[in-house]
């Protein structure tokens, strides 16, 4: 079978020629084609890719529009790719990138799936949009119980990115613009998933890459109201009888109180956010955003109102997280995930 690479970048050079090589690695093909998209503000991220040595064929798409999902949407539609069975997206910030993870991502599309990702432990201090928003939704609202939905490393079949394809042209411009950038995982995840089977390959170790803490507003403006749009077009499934609680990695390290206090108050920075006293606990404001979305409130407003609440979570977490173990922390997580499936379950006038 056929396979392609997709690498969208912003400025690494760092990181890219071992990226490059690792997938080249699982690749193992001569026939198979590495696609670059970048929009880095120098050459020096496209000059490493061409100058790193592979098996597979380099396609270098260069002064590309800035945003991951242009990005790799502008590398879907290239005609390099028209031959491809299955596809790797792949992080170009990756350091140590493992060949064998991304060769895993790729046999599990080849035998039949219509999406595979990466399945990595998270340090407790991340991955806050998805351990307290992004997971629990998916599986409240879709059934898919996906470890790291927004994981950057995943395979595609052909199906799927031509499913992608058709998709993002029928999506409301506001939302549309938030595929272009941050909300692309979420996206491809979620259109994947309509045609078979999700294969989560689970690694051992967490993902070493740069932070994303510093660009949570981006991520969360652009990431959310594409996962309130997309989940709010089904039925959420009942909770099953004797369900056993949802499984959370995170991984334990210590964080400097100092580092932590510069956290919060960076979230505080963000603001405005619910002070004091909360009527319902979270995730109870997630529910309301989506039933909102339900009802017809556009996905972007509905993320909007659901911001402030969300920041006091994650400062909530940072300040109680610090002194849990990380059973503790693990467990906190699945509470809050079972209690987003019986928000959702229940309508909003129902409510005491």
């Amino acid at each position: 079978m056929n396979a392609a690479v997709i690498l969208p970048s912003r400025n690494e050079p760092a990181t890219i020629t071992a990226v490059t090589t690792a997938v080249d690695t699982a690749l193992g093909d001569t026939s198979a084609v590495i696609v670059h998209a970048d929009s880095s503000d120098s050459p020096d991220t496209t000059a490493r890719f061409t100058a790193t040595s592979t098996r597979a064929v380099k396609v270098p798409l260069t002064d590309l529009v800035r945003g991951k999902g242009a990005q790799i949407l502008a590398a879907v539609r290239r005609l390099d790719l028209t031959g491809a069975d299955t596809v790797l997206i792949a992080d170009t910030d990756t350091r140590n990138p493992d060949p064998a993870a991304y060769a895993a991502l790729l046999q599990r599309v080849r035998a039949g799936g219509a999406v595979a990702i990466a399945d990595y432990p998270r340090h407790w201090d991340e991955a806050n949009l998805t351990n307290h928003l992004a997971r629990p939704l998916i599986a409240a609202t879709t059934g898919h119980d996906i470890p790291q939905p927004l994981a950057g490393d995943l395979a595609l079949s052909r199906d799927a990115l031509t499913a992608v394809l058709h998709a993002v042209g029928a999506l409301p411009p506001a939302v549309s613009a938030c595929v272009d950038g941050y909300g692309i995982d979420a996206f491809l995840l979620l259109t994947a998933a309509r045609l078979g089977p999700i294969a989560s390959v689970r690694l051992d170790t967490p993902k070493q890459h740069a932070g994303s803490f510093p660009h949570l507003p981006a991520i969360y403006h652009q990431a959310v109201p594409v996962l309130l749009h997309l989940t709010a077009t089904g039925t959420p499934p009942p909770i099953p009888p004797d369900s056993e609680p949802a499984l959370y990695r995170t991984a334990d390290r210590d964080i400097e109180t100092a580092r932590l206090r510069s956290m919060r108050a960076t979230l505080d920075s963000f603001g405005p956010h619910p002070g004091g006293y909360d009527e319902h606990h979270w995730p109870q404001a997630t529910a309301d955003a989506w039933h909102a979305v339900t009802t017809g409130t556009p996905a972007p407003d509905a993320a909007r109102r659901l911001w402030p609440h969300y920041l006091r979570r994650v400062i909530d977490w940072l300040t109680s997280g610090q002194h849990a173990a990380t059973w503790q922390r693990a467990e906190a997580l699945a509470v809050a995930h079972a209690r987003l499936h019986t928000a959702v379950l229940t309508f909003p006038g129902a409510r005491q």
